[in-house]
């Protein structure tokens, strides 16, 4: 074959695919002016933080819907375009840069101590990211709870202690009809039966009773000392409730950051097999152990949207009868939930009417269904579910193949964190120590759960995504903190609490302690604290509360029609790669030269 034979060709392939290439071209800007995307001002200086992530034009250049290519292409613009910059500028952008840094390092160092971090990876390697969600969640209430213990212990537990050990010379002690909750011998009068502190110890009842367990033990102390004034009832009542706000608040944050985390990675699993497949490996995996926690961690993806794309079909395939019955059947049960829930308000009504019962008796209840869910789920795992794995691994019938190891279920799992959590919030004003028990009693959980999931459990069938999991879990989680909401503040505004035991004892109401505290103030701060509860300035707070409000709603609209402009740009990109992939393989055969299926059928062909 002479040269020329030869350059004629590739000169034709050149042509076609420089031909090709411009179509693309003309095709993309085609597509940029119909959608009108928007224009940069390709005169605008860099900013001041260069790639740290500070703020500047540059952070709007990364929101733009433009191709990487582009986007170099006007940093090298700006680049050659950098005003005099001044000292005070200098050190600003080294500062901000020094400060990106220290989050950075920081935020890794963080990473490392995490609670249970390498448990958790692992757990999420072998069954997925709903069944990992689940011990996040998890892990999660035990922090809450930590942190809500040690709220109560510096505020009530750590002053109650401190002023009953010392001298009552400088406190006034308010105390009305007989202090018999206060008085307890330990030496107990004549025989005892051996198991009686064991029953104690479990009905929170005998020395658990008289103790700083439970409310009845803290007095209505107001300690005065040298210009220190300290109100133990009040500081009682304003903790319980600040606590519910700092549990309401780490709730709604923790909502924000799973929100965040789901709007960026999608809901949908359109176009997420590709970038799965061919962007979802971690070349930092260093040996078999990492590699397969990854591929079983990508598997399980997969096995998610799979199982998201099942569920949609179905639900699109449902007729109108179906979707009414469907939704029938929610609804009843939702109202039998709901009628349960009232018969348990009106039973505890009934209780506290009969009884003077009442405070610490409703305290001792929240304190044994805390402690015996925490046992029935131990015993659950020695005498079911360890037998349960012996019984169908070591034997063969047709009853243990029916039967098989049991699967891990999220929902069951995380109604009862939701259940042990919203009986410490319904407990907590009554057993103040409630919140460490609950801490210890999820540490152990989240062991105990491991245990059985890595030895008794095989992968569920059905799968969890786990960004739209975490969301469902905070959700049912706020549900029952509303609950114990309603409870706590029915105890505080409508009850007559004990008249001879607690803090509130020679009160009408545990309530009645703000009102009272208020008019001891001095003119001047009971003026500012009616000034800030008066129209004058509710009604402007009201205001800019509402056009912070529309502002943050539009700025998430404008965010959510750039996410959806850059969508339809890659989807736009792809179609353009199958083009030019398409002209390639067209071209590729008019030349004679083997394309990619060929070449596989020919290795297949001469391995076989």
């Amino acid at each position: 074959m002479e040269f020329s034979e030869l350059q004629r060709p590739s000169s034709t392939m050149a042509h076609s695919y420089h031909g090709a290439q411009q179509l693309v071209r003309l095709r993309s800007k085609s597509v940029v002016s119909n959608q009108n995307g928007p224009q940069f001002n390709w005169g605008s200086p860099p900013s001041e933080g260069g790639e740290e992530g500070d703020s500047g034009p540059p952070k709007d250049l990364r929101e733009r819907p433009m191709t990487m290519r582009l986007k170099r292409a006007i940093r090298e613009v700006q680049q050659m375009r950098v005003p005099v910059v001044t000292s005070w500028q200098s050190w600003k952008r080294s500062k901000a840069k020094s400060l990106s840094r220290f989050r950075t390092d920081a935020g890794g160092v963080m990473s490392y101590v995490a609670l249970w971090r390498k448990a958790l990876h692992k757990i999420g390697g072998h069954f997925g990211g709903g069944v990992q969600s689940y011990f996040i969640f998890l892990r999660f209430l035990v922090v809450l709870n930590f942190l809500s213990f040690l709220l109560i212990a510096g505020f009530i537990l750590i002053p109650s202690i401190v002023f009953r050990s010392t001298s009552t010379s400088n406190m006034t002690v308010d105390s009305t009809g007989p202090d018999v909750c206060k008085v307890y011998d330990p030496n107990l009068q004549g025989l005892v039966v051996f198991y009686q502190y064991f029953l104690d110890l479990l009905s929170g009842t005998g020395f658990m009773e008289y103790s700083y367990m439970f409310y009845g033990y803290y007095n209505n102390t107001v300690a005065e000392s040298s210009g220190f004034h300290y109100n133990l009832p009040l500081a009682y009542l304003l903790t319980s409730v600040f606590y519910f706000a700092f549990c309401l608040i780490c709730i709604i944050a923790r909502m924000g950051s799973a929100l965040r985390v789901a709007v960026a990675t999608g809901s949908g699993a359109a176009g997420s097999y590709s970038k799965m497949v061919f962007t979802g490996w971690d070349y930092g995996c260093q040996g078999d152990r990492a590699t397969k926690l990854k591929q079983k961690s990508i598997h399980y993806q997969l096995q998610v949207d799979l199982e998201e794309e099942r569920l949609q079909k179905k639900a699109s395939s449902l007729t109108l009868g179906q979707t009414v019955g469907l939704c029938s059947l929610r609804i009843f049960l939702m109202l039998v939930s709901l009628a349960l829930i009232g018969g348990a308000f009106f039973g505890i009504f009934k209780a506290t009417v009969f009884s003077q019962c009442w405070e610490t008796r409703v305290g001792q209840e929240m304190y044994k269904l805390a402690l015996f869910d925490f046992l029935i789920t131990i015993a659950m795992l020695i005498l079911v579910e360890f037998p349960r794995r012996l019984f169908v691994d070591h034997y063969s019938c047709v009853l243990t193949r029916w039967v098989g190891r049991q699967e891990f279920l999220v929902p069951p799992n995380v109604l009862g964190l939701v259940y042990g959590q919203t009986v410490v919030w319904t407990g907590a004003l009554f057993c103040p120590l409630l919140p460490l028990i609950n801490t210890l009693k999820f540490f152990i959980l989240f062991y105990c759960k491991k245990v059985t999931l890595f030895s008794n459990c095989r992968p569920a069938v059905k799968t969890f995504r786990s960004t739209t999991s975490t969301i469902f879990f905070l959700v049912v989680l706020l549900f029952g903190w509303g609950l114990a909401l309603v409870a706590m503040i029915y105890s505080l505004a409508q009850i007559h609490p004990s008249m001879s035991c607690g803090p509130f004892r020679s009160l009408t109401m545990m309530w009645s302690i703000v009102p009272n505290t208020f008019y001891t103030l001095s003119l001047a701060t009971q003026d500012f604290i009616f000034y800030m509860g008066s129209q004058a300035f509710s009604i402007p707070l009201f205001i800019f509360s509402c056009v912070v409000l529309c502002y943050v709603a539009a700025l998430a609209a404008v965010y959510g029609k750039s996410v959806d402009l850059l969508k339809a740009q890659l989807k736009l990109e792809g179609r353009d790669k199958q083009f030019l992939v398409k002209q390639i393989e067209e071209l590729s055969r008019e030349m004679g030269v083997p394309t990619r299926d060929q070449l596989d059928t020919f290795d297949t062909g001469a391995a076989n």
